[in-house]
């Protein structure tokens, strides 16, 4: 079945960086798009990302955009999620996406 295991979460101060990888199994990961979600603290789930199934094209959310770069490595079957210039507002549980299955999920805190 599909897999997809998100790590690389942690506590950074503001103005740190962080990258995110999903670990990808039980499907063909050429094949599709990825996405990442954040959920902060009592707020709805917010699409941060995609990528095309060969990487050529991504999209992002307004928040984020020319902070984060989404990227992925087909031959390792993982998605990258880079982020820079963190802020506070950044601080959610962060989830990988695709073929309408979720992974468990990585925490992102930004604190001082």
């Amino acid at each position: 079945q599909v897999q997809l295991v998100e790590s690389g979460g942690g506590l950074v101060q503001p103005g740190g960086s962080l990258t995110l990888s999903c670990v990808a199994s039980g499907f063909t990961f050429t094949d599709y798009g990825i996405n990442w979600y954040r959920q902060g603290l009592g707020k709805g789930r917010e699409l941060v990302a995609t990528i095309s199934p060969t990487g050529a094209n991504t999209a992002y959310g307004r928040s984020v955009k020319g902070r984060f770069t989404v990227s992925r490595d087909n031959n390792r079957n993982t998605c990258y999620l880079q982020m820079t210039r963190l802020e506070p507002a950044d601080t959610a549980m962060y989830y990988c996406n695709a073929l309408n299955s979720w992974g468990q999920g990585t925490q992102v805190t930004v604190s001082s």
